[in-house]
């Protein structure tokens, strides 16, 4: 496989899979991540893997379950209504501790919503969408590098924790083309999937199954329950990932996440051009979140401004790491209009509030 390439972030994400060492994609098609599904409709037949188009998201999601308890390397995407939809089987999933990786392309919600891109599904990623309090651990790419690296990493967190991985992207960031180094990532050994279904040959004219699969021959509910719980906390302390951009000095620090972080980047930039001390907080891992670094730079004075493309969910996260211990702004969707409509935020949106706040 070529290594160095110009590809759209769509394509970064199957290429990441498939250096994963990901065979199996089962999708459903649905606005705006149809050309994931239809990557993985193209190459996975050349590759000897399994490609297969659903008849909804709930089924794509049942046919996830299926092939991650088997012990393959599985995953499906969607995009927000798809991804509501999907909620109960990643549930069942969790509470089986099946490792597997769900993309999810935003678009404009609640409901049906609307196709443009957006941030509004970040309460229901990080907080486990569906019923029972589960989590899963959450990364939030900003580049169409980090959409080929993160599922990459995405695949390997799951193996190493026995967890559902989602890979949370948004219109914008898949649709853009940039230079990559597509090479397969060695994050280290995983453990072993001794727990996986295995069939061991025919009896009475049916396959019987190891039912070794937590979820699927429940011990006491109570210990289920605190088993997870107890590997949630083990994730949350080593786990966590984010990047910083000219933070150290920095008086007012931005915080947000994909397409939005870039703009940000670019309006630290602005601001560091004419002498403003501004820098960046991207968190990598949306769960865990890292709440240590907020609570650092608020105590030493710095104030903050979050960025996304909502009208506010990130924002709560900020609120719990800064523990009102400094002042935390905020700037969404509605920061911008073309023709009456929602437009991106920019760079230059940013700097703006920047310098109001400044």
């Amino acid at each position: 496989m070529e290594e160095k390439m110009f590809i759209h972030g769509y394509e970064a994400i199957g290429r990441g899979a498939l250096n994963a060492g990901c065979l199996h994609f089962f999708g459903y098609p649905i606005t705006p991540q149809n050309e994931i599904t239809e990557f993985f409709a193209s190459e996975l037949p050349k590759r000897g893997g399994r490609f297969l188009q659903s008849e909804s998201e709930l089924s794509s999601a049942s046919l996830v379950f299926g092939a991650s308890a088997s012990g393959v390397r599985a995953m499906t995407s969607t995009a927000s209504p798809g991804w509501g939809l999907m909620q109960e089987i990643l549930s069942h999933i969790s509470f089986c501790e099946l490792p597997c990786v769900v993309v999810n392309v935003q678009r404009g919600g609640p409901g049906q919503g609307t196709t443009r891109h957006a941030q509004t599904d970040y309460l229901s990623a990080t907080r486990g969408g569906g019923q029972g309090g589960y989590k899963s651990i959450v990364l939030a790419p900003s580049s169409v590098q980090e959409c080929h690296d993160f599922m990459q990493l995405a695949f390997y967190l799951a193996d190493k924790h026995r967890i559902l991985s989602v890979v949370l992207a948004d219109g914008i960031l898949i649709q853009i083309a940039e230079h990559i180094d597509a090479k397969p990532i060695d994050f280290g050994p995983v453990p072993e999937k001794d727990w996986a279904l295995k069939g061991i040959g025919k009896k009475n004219g049916r396959f019987d199954y190891i039912h070794s699969t937590r979820g699927l021959a429940p011990p006491v509910y109570k210990t289920i329950i605190a088993a997870l719980h107890e590997k949630y906390k083990k994730i949350t302390e080593s786990e966590v990932r984010f990047k910083t951009y000219q933070a150290d000095d920095a008086d007012l620090l931005l915080v947000s996440y994909g397409y939005v972080a870039r703009c940000c980047e670019e309006a630290v930039n602005m601001a560091r051009a004419e002498g403003l001390k501004v820098g960046l907080i991207q968190p990598i891992t949306l769960w865990p979140f890292p709440y240590e670094i907020l609570k650092e730079k608020a105590s030493s004075g710095c104030r903050f401004l979050v960025v996304e493309d909502s009208m506010g969910q990130l924002i709560e996260d900020v609120w719990l790491g800064v523990e009102d211990k400094s002042r935390v702004s905020f700037l969404g969707m509605l920061s911008r209009h073309i023709d009456g409509e929602l437009g991106m935020i920019f760079p230059e949106t940013v700097f703006e509030e920047v310098k109001k706040l400044i």
